[in-house]
């Protein structure tokens, strides 16, 4: 291919569109990652964002047979919503330092990102399909260099939730709110919903970011008075 300005321009678009569209790509990695320590969460990041990356040029590829499939949203929405709530749970102590835990909780959190990234992908990937007007190569450079700026935003953002944990609560309500307007959108539904214009839409973001902050707050609750009493059984024997 010969690299005239228009294929920088393309190329440009492409890398501004996917940053922009991973805002909350962002979230969810720095969410999955934050409890693990510091090298194991930059591992996690990495290889979480290349494989999220890699699934996300597949779905550009596919992306107008992907996105007819009735019900494959809905099964996205209801694994996001279940994502946001796990986010919102505290994860069981590990032995950190003869690492009988991290590993394990690594490949969670890599599972968890690339999950959630393919899930919030689908509608992302129609927008960068027409930026790099479906030119394949462009599509896979432009992707590929913006993996350094995704992990750059997580980081960030790890380091805004050290500073101010409630933006725990505001990113996996987030995902809810991003589960709703998946699921709203699935072709199973949408003729449904249509008639009722945006209400119906906003109810769905409304509703799905609620839904994740309470379970995930009862759940956190639970897993709270467990260790609790796990602790005071300890303690007694």
């Amino acid at each position: 291919m010969e690299l005239v300005p228009h294929f920088w321009v393309a190329l440009g678009s492409i890398i501004v569109v996917n940053i922009i569209l991973s805002g909350d790509n962002a979230v969810v990695i720095a969410l999955a990652s934050r409890n693990l320590p510091h090298k194991l969460r930059n591992k996690a990041i990495v290889l979480g964002s290349a494989g999220a990356i890699v699934l996300r040029i597949i779905f550009c590829l596919f992306v107008a047979t992907l996105m007819a499939i009735p019900y494959l949203k809905l099964v996205g929405s209801a694994l996001l919503l279940w994502i946001g709530v796990k986010l919102l749970v505290p994860e069981e102590e590990g032995d950190e330092e003869n690492g009988t835990a991290a590993p394990a909780g690594m490949w969670a959190a890599i599972r968890t990102i690339i999950i959630a990234d393919a899930v919030m992908s689908l509608d992302n990937a129609i927008a960068i399909a027409a930026a790099a007007q479906n030119d394949y190569l462009l599509i896979t450079l432009g992707l590929i260099i913006s993996i350094p700026l995704i992990i750059f935003g997580s980081q960030l953002i790890l380091k805004i939730m050290g500073r101010f944990p409630v933006i725990i609560t505001v990113g996996a309500a987030l995902i809810g709110w991003i589960a709703g307007d998946v699921g709203i959108t699935d072709p199973a539904v949408r003729d449904y919903v249509e008639p009722y214009g945006h209400f119906v839409d906003y109810g769905a973001k409304v509703g799905g970011a609620a839904l994740v902050v309470l379970l995930g707050k009862v759940f956190a609750a639970r897993a709270q008075r467990r260790r609790v009493t796990d602790l005071e059984l300890e303690h007694h024997s």
